[in-house]
């Protein structure tokens, strides 16, 4: 069975390797400053949020999310990371987190809950298709280095 908690402070051993494993996919290297930094952050719970999947105790996915205000809605509700330990995939875990995030949303009155993906990021999609509805768009960052 799936336990879905806040991220605790004694959680920071198994976390990194998630985080790790987000960025890798990612295809970024951080330093462990920055791994650090956001610990700090997470477990301040102020401005980011993280939730824990466990999986009989044991520590094998992740979510960070954050409220933030919008032009058009008071509060909306971004699913910043999300990361399910490669040898426990298809069980359900990546579900339960977004499923969790979303009632968190919903406990504050978000109109608006949403994540952004690569597009080739298929296995991924599939769950994302059933759980949310794409909205066409099209991300695009620009270089600030």
């Amino acid at each position: 069975m799936i336990e879905i908690t806040p991220l605790r402070d004694t959680d920071r051993p198994a976390w990194q390797p998630l985080a790790v494993g987000y960025n890798a996919f990612y295809e970024r290297v951080l330093p462990d400053a920055d791994y650090d930094r956001t610990w700090r952050r997470l477990i301040k719970g102020e401005a980011m949020n993280g939730l824990a999947a466990r999986l009989d105790g044991r520590l094998v996915g992740i979510a960070h999310y954050m409220f933030q205000t919008s032009i058009w809605f008071d509060d909306v509700c971004y699913l910043a990371d999300l990361f399910v330990d490669e040898t426990v995939r298809g069980q359900g875990t990546a579900r339960a987190l977004i499923e969790a995030v979303a009632a968190a949303a919903r406990s504050r009155g978000c109109p608006r809950y949403y994540w952004l993906t690569r597009q080739d990021n298929a296995r991924a999609r599939l769950l994302y298709d059933k759980v949310a509805r794409f909205a066409g768009f099209i991300r695009y960052d620009y270089p600030m280095a």
